[in-house]
């Protein structure tokens, strides 16, 4: 995601990138930032989540003269997390709020933080078949009782952000994507195309048939960059563009790509919720086509050696 946004704004203004974390080793994708181009006055903010968490005094000198700031990262577990509110909870918080004091600090003018639809969709009060907007937050001791610890950090880090804009004054305004596809700046896998690769590899007996919210990085950048760029933005925007059942995303990819392990059946189960990004399409925002995220998704991941 950060990648995909420095792109965007390579032919705007300068990016400062900033690596504090000096004695650890550097990774593919803050070799790419260091790399990528860019000229103006954006912070892109590349400390581990624990390093932001436990102090914001570093980071106000890297923000100083920076017009805005993206906070684009937070942690995702890759498997079970022995202690969720030490891995998630609390660098999700405590590293959002980090940021922003330093930003209030620096008097920066608008700060954009990255949420999640994982913040907006597990309300199990929500009226049933009602489409979800940004009025709707996922249900905090709910996500608690269900483990579901990574909607929780980002349902936390959102609502504290925008309660900090609140007390304070700081313009923050807060995008909720839901699941990213599209091609890869990097070399190793997130953990969003991993859901694709995942279905395309392993040949999976059956999978339950949920509907999907896709969007693509590319369009998300576009998304950021709008809610950055446009002074009557405010509050949270979620971002999505296509809405499909998995049964039907397979035969289009099937169409496209015949020749993976696909899985070979669909049971139907719970009922999805659906959200709307009717808000920010009035700011301005238009999405590609699902065919052209689909094709570009697979290319690069066949460029970059992990799919046949």
């Amino acid at each position: 995601m950060t990648l995909c946004l420095l792109r965007e704004i390579s032919l705007a203004d300068d990016v400062l990138v900033d690596e504090r974390d000096t004695s650890a080793p550097v990774p593919p994708r803050t070799r790419l930032l260091r790399n990528t181009p860019v000229r103006g006055t954006l912070l892109s903010d590349i400390c581990s989540p624990r390093l932001v968490s436990s102090t914001y005094f570093s980071q106000t000198s890297a923000i100083v003269g920076c017009n805005g700031v993206f906070h684009v990262a937070s942690p995702v577990p890759s498997s079970s997390v022995p202690n969720p509110e030490v891995e998630l909870i609390e660098p999700a918080v405590k590293g959002t709020l980090n940021v922003l004091k330093a930003c209030l600090e620096a008097k920066v003018k608008r700060v954009i933080v990255v949420s999640s639809g994982a913040a907006v969709g597990l309300n199990p009060r929500w009226p049933k078949g009602q489409i979800m907007d940004e009025t709707c937050w996922s249900d905090k001791e709910y996500c608690r009782t269900t483990n579901n610890w990574y909607c929780l950090s980002k349902t936390e880090a959102e609502s504290e952000a925008l309660e900090f804009a609140k007390r304070t004054g700081l313009d923050v305004v807060t995008v909720c994507p839901n699941l990213i596809w599209g091609p890869l700046l990097q070399s190793n896998v997130n953990s969003s195309s991993l859901v694709l690769i995942k279905r395309l590899k392993e040949g999976y007996e059956s999978l339950e048939n949920r509907l999907r919210m896709i969007v693509d990085v590319r369009d998300v950048a576009e998304a950021l960059l709008l809610a950055y760029e446009k002074a009557e933005a405010e509050g949270r925007y979620i971002c999505t563009a296509h809405l499909i059942r998995e049964r039907d995303l397979f035969d289009k990819l099937k169409s496209l790509y015949p020749n993976y392990n696909y899985p070979k059946n669909f049971t139907e189960g719970r009922e999805d919720v659906t959200m709307s990004s009717e808000k920010l399409q009035r700011l301005g925002w238009s999405f590609r086509p699902l065919e052209e995220t689909l094709i570009d998704s697979i290319e690069s991941y066949k460029k970059a050696g992990i799919l046949d």
